[in-house]
């Protein structure tokens, strides 16, 4: 089978590697069908990262059909048409039960992280609540449809998790950092929360647009303190919530920055920095919540029946459509910002 192969920093390449075998009983060989590029990709790819050359790839999204089940397999069968998720919780430890699958208690670490989606075939470890079963099969949707359903592996459910964080509630204002695929979700996220006012912090028109598509209701373009005024201009004052949707430590002030004192802070970027201590929180009574996304939960409890439902339009952010062969391609033009999200037809 074909897969993707981090080479190098800003190469990645496709070889013909063996097909994965079920391992354990729990275990689902699942068909990829689509899969796509992650803003949380682009670190590795246009830094390095610390990432081993010649390695697997780091895609964490898809749609497939299930081929082969484990022997513990009691949710599912061959043929099942399935969101794949970036996460792999439990469904029954207290952090899954209260909604925080994405790091559930049983499954710690890398073994609720996925990778290696960039291919034609992987292996799912811990299937039987972790993934979500899509009426149908592909072909009886639209590709915009498609579309809508792949972002419900990772970037819908994780701009919902910001959201949802922060506790936006019903006439909150709200403030987005970050106007990747992430952003763009966690816009649709607030107005689906009830947001009354949603500022989105971005510099790039096409990304402006999308988000007033989407519900925003204001965009601002500066930075740092200059960016923070005009925020604050914008709402008559401090933000109640802030959505932190790109992992840097500039990012986070800017989130802190917006908010008024008590407000609170929803953070899904990965972070890429380790030296912002929480005390410095203390004098604004921040509330700082924030990890990786519960998306086995929302998209059972609320997000797939939204996308099927027609009531949100999340997979508008895959503006570019590439084949597994021309993966390097698609990584180039979401780091030169030629595309906000790229999705990878997988034969």
């Amino acid at each position: 089978m074909k897969t993707a192969i981090f080479e190098k920093a800003g190469l990645m390449t496709v070889e013909d590697v063996e097909k994965p075998k079920l391992q354990d009983a729990d275990d689902v060989i699942i068909k990829i069908v689509r899969s796509c590029v992650c803003g949380s990709d682009l670190w590795s790819y246009s830094h390095g990262d610390d990432k081993e050359a010649h390695s697997g790839n780091s895609g964490h999204e898809a749609l497939g059909i299930i081929e082969e089940v484990g022997s513990a397999i009691t949710t599912f069968k061959p043929g099942d048409f399935v969101i794949v998720p970036f996460t792999h919780g439990c469904g029954h430890c207290d952090a899954c039960r209260a909604g925080f699958d994405g790091t559930c208690d049983n499954h710690p670490g890398m073994s609720n992280w996925s990778h290696g989606f960039q291919a034609q075939y992987i292996r799912f470890h811990h299937a039987n609540w972790a993934l979500v079963k899509v009426p149908g099969q592909p072909s009886d949707y639209s590709e915009g449809m498609l579309k809508s359903l792949l972002t419900l592996a990772d970037v819908m459910p994780t701009g919902y998790h910001a959201a949802r964080v922060a506790d936006v509630k019903p006439g909150d204002k709200v403030v987005v950092i970050g106007d990747g695929a992430v952003g763009q979700c966690a816009v649709i996220a607030a107005k689906m929360r009830g947001a009354s006012q949603i500022v989105l912090m971005s510099r790039h028109k096409d990304r402006q647009d999308m988000a007033l598509e989407s519900g925003a209701t204001a965009v601002v373009a500066e930075r740092g303190e200059e960016g923070i005024a005009k925020v604050r201009e914008i709402l008559g004052g401090g933000a109640d919530a802030a959505l932190e949707c790109v992992g840097t430590e500039a990012a986070m002030d800017q989130a802190l920055g917006v908010l008024h004192n008590g407000g609170r802070v929803g953070f899904v970027g990965v972070p890429h920095y380790n030296n912002r201590p929480l005390g410095s929180t203390f004098a604004q009574n921040i509330i700082v919540g924030g990890g990786s996304a519960s998306v086995t939960t929302y998209n059972k409890q609320i997000l797939l029946k939204a996308v099927l439902d027609g009531d949100i339009n999340p997979g508008k952010v895959f503006t570019q459509t590439y084949h597994l062969d021309d993966v390097n391609q698609a990584y180039q033009d979401m780091a030169d910002r030629k595309t906000i999200k790229a999705m990878l037809l997988v034969d």
